[in-house]
């Protein structure tokens, strides 16, 4: 999602000799106070995550959102390089700086024709190239709102305490028109059964990994989580989009969205984790 999300990061600790037993166990309460202390405290479960690994011990428990036909498009919007890590997309793209870099990769993304790769006539929102890769947010409110920018179009004044649900899929961007079109994934005034909707979402990249975290986006880290509970839909497996579809998106959308946002980094750290079941 557009606001960052907190990574699990937990400083190196020096390990030293101990005299005895007694003096080995208060070393072990010194380091276990001060590893709660580089990460937040009181906050529930964070993203983005391995979605790999079902292991978590955040204890801080909500009932996920139903299901996305059940809610209120509220938002789409991307991210440069997939927050989230699975098999799939796994290539790690170094720390980042200031929201810019970081994340992972397709795997394949390192395997594309040289078509697939042949540049754009024209600049792709903001920087995009063939062969990048993005991660699709469609953000899903219980509130009865109408789609729009930011995570403030998923509120209301009559409704503050939504249940959030974010459908998910990587992509790797290919210069080929007989890729998937984004535009077709689209909001355009879709309404289905009284609930607006996109025009659609891949289904055929693997059974969705749901799990309880927060909101995303590079201003969230290990020691700054995102208050907002959100049940998450991570789609396992990559697929390939049109880079020109996604750079007409860029250029006109009802979310005024013309670049790809940061990532957060990658929350590790079990407490800030739930388990998958």
């Amino acid at each position: 999602m557009k606001k960052p999300l907190l990574s699990g990061l937990i400083l190196a600790s020096t390990l030293f000799a101990v005299p005895s037993f007694a003096a080995h166990h208060e070393g072990d309460k010194d380091k276990e106070m001060t590893k709660t202390a580089e990460v937040c405290q009181g906050y529930g479960p964070q993203t983005p995550r391995d979605i790999d690994s079902v292991a978590g011990t955040n204890k801080v428990k909500f009932q996920l959102a139903g299901d996305s036909a059940d809610l209120n498009l509220c938002n789409i919007h991307f991210h440069n390089n997939a927050e989230h890590k699975a098999k799939a997309f796994s290539i790690y793209a170094g720390e980042g700086e200031k929201g810019v870099g970081g994340g992972y990769q397709c795997g394949i993304s390192k395997s594309l024709t040289d078509a697939e790769m042949k540049a754009p006539s024209k600049e792709i929102c903001k920087g995009l190239k063939p062969g990048d890769t993005i991660e699709v947010h469609w953000v899903h409110s219980s509130c009865d709102v109408q789609p729009g920018p930011g995570l403030g179009s998923c509120l209301s004044d009559a409704c503050a305490n939504p249940d959030l649900r974010v459908e998910t899929q990587v992509f790797t961007l290919v210069n080929d028109a007989n890729a998937l079109d984004f535009n077709d994934m689209d909001y355009d005034g879709n309404v289905v059964n009284g609930y607006h909707q996109a025009k659609a979402i891949p289904s055929n990249t693997g059974t969705p990994v749901v799990f309880a975290g927060s909101t995303t986006g590079p201003s969230y880290d290990a020691k700054s989580c995102s208050a907002l509970q959100v049940t998450w839909s991570v789609r396992p497996e990559c697929a390939k989009v049109d880079i020109n579809t996604v750079g007409a998106w860029c250029e006109s959308n009802d979310f005024n969205e013309d670049h790809a946002h940061g990532v957060r980094k990658l929350v590790t750290d079990s407490v800030l984790l739930a388990p998958i079941n």
